[in-house]
């Protein structure tokens, strides 16, 4: 732990204002490096006060900084700003990072979705991604995004009563409104899965229905401002429960219980195709089961599907 983690915990578990002086004597170093140090958990977006006294520390319960989240404070990576959550976590994946390592940004410039679309990452949004290293084989990693979605969906109904639902393959919707979006990336070591990368991009506290009319943020539905902190940390519990342990068939009949696609005329779109034809069901590998026109069966693994 360096001295700015250290003043962090001094600072929050304070029940007043802790002086430069006590902090220097704590911590073995200058009262100047102590500034210093304030200065940089200050510019990191951590609400510090500060008087001829000494400090005192008010932690904003929207924070996404390290320190903020105690026990995980060693696997979040914290960016004000980043192209995409996405890539930074694949390059710390590639190097190794722990299981269940999350990377959060304030802001993305380049946040995506699938098939490359541009996802809307202002500030105010709950952009992150989180890399897994579940012991399954290749052909049931669909299942993970099915399950991240399941367990945001299930949080956000829980806790903010929000009656979401499931869009294949792993939208969640809001009555027919798209408030969060799940993407993932997955390397593999022969034919078990190495590790993925799931992204998660939720509308929180930013308006993205002033550039997508589909879209809607929890701000809108419930008329004030959520910490997305709360939201970070529900979900991280809830999902490493479920990677831990992790059953096919509990989160495929999870889904099943709380999509809006199955029994709907569907149109999907791949990279090469258009598929058309009514949703019937989800197999074992969470492809799309589409009986056509003819009577005739089609499963679609990936692909952009829109109901009609």
């Amino acid at each position: 732990m360096d001295s700015k983690q250290k003043i962090f915990n001094i600072l929050n578990r304070a029940e007043g204002v802790i002086s430069g002086e006590t902090l220097s004597a704590e911590l073995g170093i200058s009262r100047v490096s102590v500034w210093k140090h304030i200065k940089g958990l200050i510019e990191s977006g951590i609400s510090i006060i500060s008087s001829p006294t000494g400090y005192r520390m008010t932690l904003d319960p929207d924070s996404l900084v390290p320190w903020a989240f105690g026990a995980r404070q060693d696997r979040i990576h914290y960016f004000q700003e980043t192209g995409s959550t996405m890539d930074e976590a694949m390059v710390l994946a590639r190097k190794g990072c722990a299981d269940f390592t999350v990377v959060v940004a304030q802001r993305q410039t380049c946040g995506r979705g699938r098939m490359q679309r541009t996802w809307l990452s202002a500030d105010g949004g709950l952009y992150f991604t989180v890399v897994v290293r579940p012991d399954i084989p290749m052909m049931l990693a669909g299942l993970v995004n099915l399950a991240a979605a399941i367990d945001m969906a299930n949080l956000l109904r829980s806790m903010y009563q929000i009656d979401t639902c499931l869009k294949w393959p792993n939208d969640i919707l809001v009555n027919s409104h798209k408030i969060c979006g799940v993407l993932s990336q997955m390397e593999a070591e022969g034919d078990q899965v190495a590790h993925m990368n799931i992204g998660i991009g939720l509308n929180v506290n930013n308006a993205p229905e002033t550039e997508e009319p589909i879209a809607i943020s929890l701000r809108a539905l419930l008329g004030r401002p959520v910490p997305r902190r709360e939201i970070l940390v529900a979900f991280l519990d809830a999902f490493e429960k479920r990677m831990l342990a992790f059953d096919p068939h509990a989160v495929l009949d999870e889904w099943r219980l709380n999509n809006v696609t199955l029994g709907r005329p569907v149109r999907v779109i791949t990279v090469k195709d258009r598929v058309e034809g009514t949703a019937v069901d989800v197999d074992f590998h969470g492809g799309l089961i589409l009986q056509l026109a003819d009577g005739a069966r089609q499963t679609v693994m990936v692909g952009d599907c829109f109901h009609r």
